[in-house]
C-alpha cells in the first residue's frame, strides 16, 4: 500500500499508475524529435515557424511543443471568416506538402548512411561471436598447456639439479685447464706477434692468479706469467720508440702497455716526444717548399698538404692521446694543450709566410678557397683541443688576411685613379694627328667615370667571396659585422672615395709646386667628375656596397650626405682653381703686352694690338671647352647696343666732368677728388667671387681676374696721346667680344671704363680718339 501510494515502482504495473503506454509515447516522441534537433545543430529557438517573442506554452502555436489541435480549431472557428478558415487549409495544405517533400529529401539523403550502419552492425554482430568461439579455444589450449609444463616441471626437478652442478664443475675445469695453459698460449702469442691477444689473456687470468697466489701450482704459474709479461712488455716498449709505424700502431702499443701496467706519467712523456718527431717532419717539409730553389706550389696546394699532412697527423695525436691518457685528468689535458699550441704556433708562421706571398696577386679566388681549407681542417682539431686555442688563431689568421686584401685593393684602387690621370694627361698632351681629332673631355670623362666604377665593382666583387655562404669563416662574427662595415664600407670604399677627393685637391697647390705642372683641362675635368660623384655616383655606390654586404655590426659609418659635401667641395676648389689658373694665362699676356711697350711714344693706333685677338681666341676656346662638361648657366638680360658701345675719355658723367676742355694740369686735385667721389658710389666687384658650377660663372671669373690685370698694369704706366687712344681701342675690341661670354655685361663695361679711365688719368695730354674712328679700326681688326 505504501508503495502504491508514494507512486509507481520499479515493479508495478500497467495497473498501478495513471500513466500508461499512451502517455508514454509522445514523451518518446519528444526525445527523439529532441535528438535530432541536437543532431542537426538546431536550438529550442530556432523552430520554423515561430514569431519571436511568442509563448512556448500557447497551445494555438503550430510549432509549438504544447499545441492542441482542439483548441486551434476552435480559436479558428471563432475568429476567422470563411474566406479565412479556406485561406488558412490552403496554406496549411502547402506546409504539409513541404514537411513532406523536406522528410523525403531528409530520408533520400541519409539513407546510403542508414544502410551502411545497417551492414557494419550486422557484421560486428558476426565477427564478436567468431572471436568468442576462438577466446573459448584459445582458454582451454592454455590450460592444457599449463597442465603439461607443470608435469615437466615435477619429473625433470631432481635431473636439473645434477645437471646445473655438473655445468659448474665443467666450467670450473676449464678455468683450471686454461690457467695451467696460460704461459704456453703467452709464449706462444708473443712469438707470433699477436700482442693484443697475449694482454687480453694475461688480463682475464690477472685477477684469478693474484687471489690463489698463496697455493703453490697457482704461484708457479704466476711466475711463469710474470717473466713472459715481462719480456712482451719489452718488446712492445722497443717497437713504439723504433717509430717506424704511424700513429695508430704506436697508439696501440701504449694502449698494451697500460693495460700490461706500465706508469702512465712515463708513457705519456714518450707518446708526445714520438708525435712531435713525426709532426716535426711535416713542418720541415711544408718549409721546404716555402724555400727558394724549387718553384713554390700554389697556396691552395700548400694548405691541403699542410692540412693532410700536419693537422690531420695533430688530430691522430690528440684523439688517441685523449683516449689512452684520459685517467691523467687536467694536468694531461694541459700537456696536451701545450703540446699542440707550440707546433700550431709554428705550422702558422709558415701559413703566414705562404699567405703573404700572395698579397701581390690580383685574384682572390684561389686564396678565399686555400683559406676556406684552412679554417676548415682545423676545426677538429680546435674542437678537441679547445684549450689550445687553435681554431681561434686560424680565425685570426683569415681575418688578417683578409684586412690586408682590402688594403691591398685600396691601393689597387688608387693606383687605377692615378693610371686613369696619366692617360688623361697623355690624351690632352699628345699632339692632334693630321685629320683625326683627339678624344674629347666629354669623350675623357666617361672614359675616366666607367673605368673608375668598373674597378669599384671589381675590387667589391673580389672582397665579397670573403662573406660567401659556402666559406666555412663567413659565419662569423667579424665577416658579419666589422669585415662589411669597417673594412669594405668604410676602409675601402669610403677611403677611396676620399683619397680620390685629397687626390684632386692636391692639383690645387700653388703654381710653384704641383698646380703649376697640371694641364688646365686636366682640373676642370676632374671638377665635373667629382660633381659628378657628388649628385649621384657616391651615393649609387654605396647602395651596392650596403646590398651586397648586409652590414649586421651597429658601429657608426660616414653618412652619404658628408661624402657628398667633400665631393662637392672639392669639385669647388678645382674649379675655382681651374678659374685661376686659366685667368693666370690669360694675365701674363696681358701684362707683358702692358709692360714691354713704350706707351708715351707709341704712333698713332691704326688697328687692334694682337695680344688682345689672342685674349679673345683663347677667352673663346675656353668658353668651348668648359662648355663640353658644364652647362651654360643663367645671365642677366643683355641690352640691344651691347657690341656697339664705344670706349671714350667721356663715356660716363663721371669722366666728362673730369676731361672737360677746361681741364688744366693745375686742377689735379679737383679731378681726383672727383675720382674719388665717384668710386664711393659705384659698385664693387669682387674679382675672386665663388664660383658656381656652370659655364658662364667660370668665364666670368676668369675674365675679371685678367681685366683686374689689365687694370693694376695700366695704373703702373704713364701714356702719350696716341698711347691713351691705343688703349681705347683695345678696350672696345675687348668689348666687343668679351660681354657675351659674363654673366652680367655691365661688369665689362665697369672693369674697360676703369681701364680707359686709369689711362687717361696717367695721360699728361688726353685727347680720346673719335668714337666713329674707334670702330673703323675695331671692325677692320
Amino acid at each position: 500500500m505504501a508503495a502504491g501510494a508514494a507512486g509507481p515502482g520499479p515493479g508495478s504495473g500497467p495497473g498501478d499508475s495513471p500513466e500508461g503506454p499512451e502517455a508514454e509515447a509522445p514523451e518518446r516522441r519528444r526525445k527523439a524529435h529532441g535528438m535530432l534537433k541536437i543532431y542537426y545543430g538546431l536550438s529550442e529557438g530556432e523552430t520554423a515557424g515561430r514569431p519571436p517573442g511568442s509563448d512556448p506554452l500557447d497551445p494555438t502555436d503550430l510549432n509549438g511543443a504544447h499545441f492542441d489541435p482542439e483548441v486551434y480549431l476552435d480559436k479558428l472557428r471563432r475568429e476567422c471568416p470563411l474566406a479565412q478558415l479556406m485561406d488558412s487549409e490552403t496554406d496549411m495544405v502547402r506546409q504539409i506538402r513541404a514537411l513532406d517533400s523536406d522528410m523525403q529529401t531528409l530520408v533520400y539523403e541519409n539513407y546510403n548512411k542508414f544502410i551502411s550502419a545497417t551492414d557494419t552492425i550486422r557484421k560486428m554482430k558476426n565477427d564478436f561471436r567468431k572471436m568468442e568461439d576462438e577466446m573459448d579455444r584459445l582458454a582451454t589450449n592454455m590450460a592444457v598447456i599449463t597442465d603439461f609444463s607443470a608435469r615437466i616441471s615435477a619429473t625433470l626437478q631432481d635431473r636439473h639439479e645434477r645437471i646445473t652442478k655438473l655445468a659448474g664443475v665443467h666450467a670450473l675445469l676449464r678455468k683450471l685447464q686454461f690457467l695451467f695453459e696460460l704461459p704456453s698460449c703467452l709464449t706462444k702469442c708473443v712469438e707470433l706477434g699477436a700482442y693484443g691477444q697475449a694482454v687480453r689473456y694475461q688480463g682475464r687470468a690477472r685477477a684469478v692468479l693474484q687471489q690463489y697466489q698463496h697455493l703453490p701450482s697457482f704461484r708457479a704459474i704466476q711466475d711463469d706469467c710474470q717473466v713472459i709479461t715481462a719480456r712482451l712488455a719489452q718488446q712492445l716498449r722497443q717497437r713504439f720508440r723504433e717509430g717506424g709505424s704511424g700513429a695508430p700502431e704506436q697508439a696501440e702499443c701504449v694502449e698494451l702497455l697500460l693495460a700490461l701496467g706500465e706508469p702512465a706519467e712515463e708513457l705519456c712523456a714518450e707518446f708526445l716526444e714520438h708525435a712531435r718527431g713525426r709532426l716535426e717532419a711535416e713542418l720541415r717539409s711544408l718549409e721546404a717548399e716555402l724555400g727558394p730553389s724549387p718553384p713554390a706550389p700554389d697556396v691552395l696546394e700548400f694548405t691541403d698538404h699542410g692540412g693532410s699532412g700536419f693537422v690531420g697527423g695533430l688530430c691522430q695525436v690528440a684523439s688517441a692521446y685523449q683516449e689512452l691518457f684520459a685517467a691523467q685528468g687536467p694536468a694531461g689535458a694541459e700537456k696536451l694543450a701545450a703540446f699542440a699550441r707550440e707546433l700550431g704556433g709554428r705550422y702558422f708562421a709558415l701559413v703566414e709566410r705562404r699567405l703573404a706571398q700572395e698579397q701581390g696577386s690580383g685574384d682572390n679566388s684561389l686564396l678565399v678557397r686555400a683559406l676556406d681549407r684552412f679554417h676548415r681542417r682545423l676545426r677538429a682539431p680546435g674542437a678537441l683541443l679547445a684549450a689550445a686555442g687553435l681554431a681561434e688563431a686560424a680565425t685570426e689568421i683569415v681575418e688578417r688576411v683578409a684586412r690586408e686584401r682590402l688594403g691591398h685593393h685600396l691601393q689597387g684602387l688608387r693606383a687605377a685613379f692615378l693610371g686613369c690621370l696619366t692617360d688623361v694627361r697623355q690624351a690632352l698632351a699628345a699632339p692632334r694627328l693630321a685629320g683625326k681629332e683627339g678624344p674629347g673631355l666629354a669623350e675623357l670623362l666617361a672614359n675616366v667615370a666607367s673605368s673608375i666604377l668598373s674597378h669599384i665593382k671589381a675590387s667589391l666583387a673580389a672582397v665579397h667571396l670573403f662573406t660567401a655562404k659556402e666559406v666555412s669563416f663567413s659565419n662569423k662574427p667579424y665577416f658579419r659585422g666589422e669585415f662589411c662595415s669597417q673594412g669594405v664600407r668604410e676602409g675601402l670604399i669610403v677611403g677611396f672615395i676620399r683619397s680620390m677627393c685629397q687626390t684632386a685637391q692636391s692639383f690645387c697647390d700653388s703654381p710653384g709646386e704641383k698646380g703649376g705642372a697640371t694641364p688646365p683641362a686636366l682640373l676642370l675635368l676632374l671638377s665635373r667628375l667629382c660633381l659628378d660623384y657628388e649628385t649621384a655616383t657616391i651615393s649609387y655606390i654605396l647602395t651596392l656596397t650596403d646590398e651586397q654586404f648586409l652590414v649586421q655590426d651597429q658601429s657608426p659609418v660616414t653618412p652619404v650626405s658628408t661624402l657628398c659635401a667633400e665631393a662637392r667641395e672639392t669639385a669647388r676648389r678645382l674649379l675655382t682653381h681651374y678659374v685661376k689658373v686659366q685667368g693666370l694665362v690669360i694675365s701674363q699676356m696681358l701684362r707683358k703686352s702692358v709692360e714691354t711697350r713704350d706707351w708715351l711714344s707709341t704712333l698713332e693706333p691704326r688697328n687692334v694690338r694682337a695680344v688682345m685677338k689672342r685674349v679673345v681666341e683663347d677667352t673663346t676656346a675656353i668658353d668651348v671647352q668648359v662648355g663640353l662638361l658644364y652647362e651654360e648657366g643663367v645671365r642677366k638680360a643683355q641690352s640691344s647696343d651691347s657690341s656697339k658701345r664705344t670706349f671714350s675719355v667721356y663715356s660716363s658723367s663721371r669722366q666728362q666732368g673730369r676731361y672737360a676742355p677746361s681741364y688744366t694740369p693745375s686742377a689735379p686735385m679737383d679731378t681726383n677728388l672727383l675720382s674719388n667721389i665717384q668710386k664711393l658710389f659705384s659698385e664693387r666687384i669682387d674679382v675672386f667671387s665663388p664660383v658656381e658650377f656652370n659655364k658662364v660663372s667660370v668665364l666670368t671669373g676668369i675674365i675679371k681676374i685678367s681685366l683686374k690685370t689689365l687694370l693694376e698694369c695700366v695704373r703702373l704706366r704713364t701714356f702719350g696721346r696716341f698711347g691713351l687712344q691705343q688703349v681705347q681701342v683695345d678696350c672696345h675690341f675687348l668689348q666687343l667680344y668679351l660681354w657675351r661670354f659674363v654673366a652680367d655685361e655691365e661688369l665689362v663695361h665697369l672693369l674697360l671704363d676703369e681701364v680707359v679711365a686709369s689711362a687717361a688719368l696717367r695721360c699728361p695730354d688726353p685727347v680720346p680718339m673719335e668714337p666713329s674712328v674707334v670702330e673703323v679700326i675695331c671692325e677692320r681688326g
